[in-house]
């Protein structure tokens, strides 16, 4: 089944320099972002997902890293709306809490070398403390596909949201 919204159609017609800025804005992998536009065409919502999930698959280490270090602290101040959206679970969230995020933040980068990265959206500050907690026991092997897994589920919110602007 074709997907003929208009964003779709709107991010297809972009040219390649405005698809690049506008993907760079969903994940700042250049790679993940040049991949996307790369695959135009798309002529359907699920086709761009699709490509989107296996870009953030094949990202290169360097690139997964570049894509990492767009997203903010879990429980920090968040560096786009975007952000802000995912982690409006946080907002809220008591003081012990937040200063447990903090803690747990700085044990997960000092155990694997990056931010603790999660699909945010929907989850309560504690919900988020939990699943930081439970990862904190990961192999670095599996941390580094479940950190894949996250920022797929992430690409494929920001890219929908970027489609509903175009719609």
């Amino acid at each position: 089944m074709t997907d003929q919204r208009p964003g779709i159609a709107a991010f297809d017609a972009l040219s390649d320099d405005a698809a690049y800025r506008a993907v760079l804005g969903c994940c700042s992998s250049p790679g993940f972002a040049r991949a996307l536009v790369d695959g135009r065409p798309y002529r359907s919502v699920e086709a761009l997902l699709d490509a989107s999930d296996t870009a953030s698959a094949r990202l290169p280490e360097a690139e997964l890293e570049l894509a990492l270090a767009g997203h903010p602290r879990i429980g920090e101040r968040p560096r786009s709306a975007a952000s802000a959206r995912e982690q409006a679970g946080v907002r809220g969230a008591a003081d012990a809490v937040r200063a447990a995020l903090a803690v747990g933040n700085h044990a997960y980068e000092e155990r694997f070398g990056h931010i603790y990265l999660v699909c945010a959206s929907g989850k309560s500050a504690e919900e988020l403390l939990a699943l930081l907690d439970s990862r904190l026991r990961n192999d670095p092997e599996t941390e580094r596909e479940v950190v894949r897994t996250e920022l797929a589920k992430i690409n494929r919110i920001r890219l929908r949201a970027l489609l509903e602007e175009r719609s």
